[in-house]
């Protein structure tokens, strides 16, 4: 069959968090076809270039949200009409929330609204796809004033009647952004159009892709999240005022419910994902919980060694250096440690996420220096800190497997996770693990690690000591660890799943592409039953790649309707 693999922000660039997940999943579903179109986050992302892609990727297209072009497109009267109209009503939809909720979660909202917000957006993709695209209409003061206009109308809830005009400016600039998908020329017959199914590889825009899929050409629809996107807003937006939280948590939510109102199958991640999506309307007879499946061999050897060849008093993290990892609580419960187990050593491994992630690595080490000051064996030795800091990866660096091999037991000091990936690692390595309660931790660990509570130093240091001083429980937690993750979080695992829900999305789809003949009349038996079946019925679809240039544009093989600065060739 013939998937169309949905992105944003990762696969096929070599830099992006679902991207490994992604070529997993396609370099073990061989027997299938997969156009994979892909939204970039930059062009700081673009220039680092594609992971090598294997054969059975026949298409990738490219659209790059980060540069707004203008579009040279004027409306007529009657197109703009139709746009106040309907970006009126996608803004009373989202300052409709019930009276006294400013949460943004739909399921407070009622129906009418969600068939509000539908009925809008698709309205602007329809007006998209007959005038050529709505960059500049998004952008203009029509769009501010209708924003708002549904801000100041009776029954808007108090967090959108307190907005000012900063406010408004921010947010239409922000839905601006996230309504780009729209003016793409994707939807056609020789786009998505031509895949038997399109699969999402996360919420938002990437997920918007595929509704339009589906409304355009009826091709069904494939969700999968390992974060959620409203989650994420919550979390990332701490600064911004009231209002403009409010409107941009009303959009992903009612986004969110879109999604999963059309779509055949759910796929969370983990239970953590998963309770996040029945909160935000996703009928649970569409969830199917898929784990993310991890590639245990560069962690096999360690995991198969003898528990002896750690260092019994090393304690090791590894991850992302930033805020939400809570470093500084794992220094202070360090300290603890300490105090009962005077050669104990922490080896921290990991390289800072942006600029926030640098400037907290450096309070860090501050912090480390001013809690443990080096040590020195004796009068001439040279003093030495039990709390090292290192990258891995690079040339001449440890690999993240050398990291875990290396110590006796594991520390994840979260006050934020989604799912664990370093925790699976060091359960693919064998090593028993201390986790705070955040996430899906309890869920990848189950009973094979301790799990405390977040921003809680002393119950870290406690149950660090309990396994210190235990190397048989080490031993037993370490080899259930391992079991456990080879069992849940492979490949092989998450393949397999993929591959049946393909299947079985597929066998409930009616056939959607009536073949013509020569005379324009149908052409009966063109699409028999084995289509479907995995396996290839006929020569592969030719290989082409479309990369996006430095504007927002569309590239198409075929045919373009929107200006755009592109490349194409062949493989």
């Amino acid at each position: 069959m013939r998937i169309g693999l949905l992105t944003e922000g990762g696969y096929p660039f070599a830099s992006g968090e679902v991207g490994p997940w992604c070529d997993r999943l396609v370099r073990g579903l061989g027997q299938h076809e997969f156009d994979v179109y892909a939204l970039s986050r930059g062009e700081r992302q673009e220039a680092e270039g594609w992971v090598p892609l294997p054969p059975q990727v026949s298409r990738v297209r490219t659209a790059s949200p980060w540069d707004a072009a203008e579009d040279g497109i004027v409306h007529g009267r009657r197109a703009r009409r139709r746009f106040a109209e309907c970006y009126g009503g996608l803004a009373t939809a989202l300052c409709g929330t019930a009276p006294g909720d400013s949460s943004g979660f739909p399921e407070e909202a009622s129906a009418v609204e969600a068939d509000r917000f539908a009925s809008a957006l698709y309205g602007l993709a329809e007006l998209a796809r007959e005038e050529g695209g709505l960059p500049g209409a998004l952008r203009s003061e029509t769009a501010v004033r209708a924003l708002e206009r549904a801000c100041r109308a009776p029954g808007a809830h108090r967090s959108a009647r307190e907005a000012c005009v900063p406010d408004l400016l921010a947010v239409a600039a922000r839905l601006e952004r996230a309504l780009r998908p729209l003016s793409l020329d994707w939807y056609e017959d020789d786009g998505l159009g031509a895949v038997d199914l399109c699969h999402a590889a996360s919420g938002g825009a990437a997920a918007l892709l595929g509704l339009l899929a589906r409304h355009f050409c009826d091709v069904p629809l494939l969700v999968t999240e390992y974060g959620v996107r409203l989650r994420t807003h919550y979390l990332t937006e701490p600064d911004s005022t009231p209002a403009i939280r409010s409107l941009l948590a009303a959009f992903h939510g009612r986004l969110a419910t879109e999604t999963y109102r059309r779509a055949a199958v759910i796929t969370p991640g983990n239970a953590h994902a998963r309770r996040w999506q029945e909160r935000c309307g996703a009928d649970r007879a569409k969830l199917r919980t898929v784990h993310p499946g991890m590639d245990a061999t560069p962690f096999a050897e360690t995991g198969e060694a003898a528990p002896e060849c750690a260092d019994p008093h090393t304690l090791v993290w590894v991850g992302r250096v930033e805020p939400a990892k809570d470093l500084v609580s794992l220094l202070h419960a360090f300290a603890e440690i300490r105090k009962e187990e005077p050669a104990a050593r922490l080896r921290i491994a990991g390289g800072p996420s942006g600029p926030e992630g640098a400037s907290y690595l450096a309070h860090c080490k501050g912090l480390a220096a001013q809690l443990f000051p080096d040590e020195a064996g004796g009068p001439h030795a040279v003093g030495r800190n039990p709390v090292s800091f290192e990258e891995t990866g690079g040339p001449g660096l440890p690999s993240r497997a050398d990291v875990y091999a290396s110590g006796a037991l594991v520390i994840l000091s979260s006050v934020v996770e989604g799912f664990p990936v370093g925790l699976v690692e060091a359960m693919l390595s064998g090593r028993a693990t201390v986790s705070t309660d955040v996430g899906a931790v309890v869920e990848a660990v189950g009973g094979t690690g301790l799990v405390v509570p977040p921003r809680n130093p002393r119950a870290l240091a406690e149950a660090c000591v309990a396994l210190l001083r235990s190397p048989q429980r080490r031993a037993r937690l370490g080899a259930a660890a391992r079991a456990r993750a080879l069992e849940l979080f492979t490949v092989e695992q998450n393949v397999t799943a993929f591959h049946g829900i393909y299947l079985e999305i597929l066998s409930k789809t009616p056939v959607r592409r009536v073949v013509l003949d020569d005379t324009g009349e149908p052409l009966p038996f063109a699409v028999p039953a084995e289509a479907h079946v995995s396996g290839r019925w006929a020569e592969p679809a030719t290989r082409v790649v479309a990369r996006g240039g430095p504007r927002w544009a569309t590239d198409a093989p075929v045919r373009v309707t929107t200006p755009v600065t592109a490349t194409e060739g062949a493989r």
